[in-house]
């Protein structure tokens, strides 16, 4: 069943469910928007320590705005 077969049985329902269908698809979005992170796994960071590129194009960004 895709969405369009449903409107026409959302249209039906009244307005305390029709909230209720909001809150279930609004609470389903979030679900698939949190990262899902595994127990025990790692993860690479990214950090700006070591950076030495970054650390010389600020270098140089300072320089010129003097």
């Amino acid at each position: 069943m895709n969405a369009v077969e449903l409107f026409p049985t959302l249209r039906n329902l009244t307005r305390a469910d029709k909230l209720k269908v909001m809150q279930f698809l609004v609470s389903e979005l979030s679900k698939d928007e949190e990262p899902s992170l595994e127990q025990g796994a790692t993860y690479p960071i990214w950090s700006p320590l070591n950076s030495h590129a970054a650390a010389h194009q600020l270098s140089q960004l300072l320089e010129s705005d003097e």
